[in-house]
């Protein structure tokens, strides 16, 4: 059965006109999640292109009020981070949910002024961020495990380097590194083989199904590594009767997300919940084992209230 998760509007909390004085409204919606049984909440990433909350930080509380939930990132940006820092980070955080935490990481945009300044704020070159990604994963994952790691690349450098506390999960804190069929890049899919599964946005279902057609590629033949690795794909949706008011929303809510409405059609459905039962179905038909729900909307406790209630039970 396919597992389903919520992204949590880490970013949409501060579109609003007047933005909350606190995240009551997010840990609400974790614990509700919780409550109904879904596997996993999740949050997004971004330090200046998109403006959110922090979210290991996020994670944390939300932690600290939730026993069960896996709580994920999708998609952390790993290459604005030193991967040591990094890994202490992220161990910390999986020590104190006891072992739940997730981490969708990518190596991300450079696609408009606001995501290439973002790199450069933090002193990264955005043309590196593709091998400063695969550089970090191949430091981060054995250091979450409790190894002792000496790496010498092009972008980062460590010896003999040791951290405490250590992911309380055998294998350390997994990963599930983004691949995209629409890219159509070699490079991507092998890339999943340096973490535990892989995530996917804004594919077409024929192209979600070839890039786990291809990563099945590179598995070969040890073919029970791809059978053990988990395969997401994140969605967004608007749900309600009016499609033409929920597309005019949808837009408005992805432009004023990202600077502009990057993917058009390949988001969505923006309509009923039979049209997104459909569309998640499409997925796991052909092969996606977790769905995360995203909500392009300004109302995103309702659209949760119509997850929970109008969608999940005729999953």
């Amino acid at each position: 059965m396919t597992k389903l998760g919520v992204l949590l509007p880490t970013r949409g909390l501060l579109m609003t006109e007047n933005p909350p004085s606190n995240i009551d409204e997010i840990i609400r919606m974790a614990e509700k999640v919780e409550a109904a049984g879904i596997d996993s909440v999740w949050v997004g990433d971004s330090l200046t292109a998109k403006p959110r909350l922090e979210p290991f930080t996020v994670l944390s509380a939300i932690a600290a009020r939730t026993n069960n939930i896996r709580l994920g990132t999708a998609v952390l940006l790993a290459s604005l981070r030193h991967p040591v820092q990094l890994a202490h980070i992220s161990s910390t955080l999986d020590l104190i949910s006891g072992g739940r935490l997730v981490l969708g990481m990518g190596v991300g945009g450079a696609f408009n002024d606001a995501q290439r300044q973002e790199w450069h704020n933090v002193g990264v070159d955005p043309r590196d961020r593709a091998g400063r990604f695969e550089e970090a994963m191949k430091i981060f994952k054995p250091l979450t495990r409790g190894e002792k790691v000496t790496f010498d690349g092009n972008h980062f450098r460590v010896k003999d380097v040791a951290i405490k506390p250590v992911s309380p999960q055998s294998n350390g804190v997994p990963v599930l590194v983004a691949a995209h069929g629409r890219s159509n890049l070699d490079r991507q899919y092998r890339r999943v083989l340096l973490g535990d599964g892989l995530i996917s946005i804004s594919d077409f279902p024929d192209e979600y199904e070839m890039v786990l057609d291809k990563v099945a590629e590179y598995c070969a033949p040890r073919n029970e590594r791809f059978t053990n690795m988990e395969k997401s794909f994140y969605m967004t949706v608007n749900m309600g009767e009016n499609e033409e008011r929920l597309t005019e929303e949808s837009d408005k809510f992805l432009k004023e997300y990202y600077g502009v409405n990057i993917w058009q059609e390949r988001w969505g459905p923006w309509g009923t919940p039979e049209q997104v039962i459909a569309r998640v179905k499409s997925y796991e038909n052909v092969g996606a084992e977790t769905i995360i729900v995203r909500f392009a909307s300004y109302n995103q406790t309702k659209q949760l209230d119509l997850l929970l209630n109008e969608v999940i039970p005729y999953l």
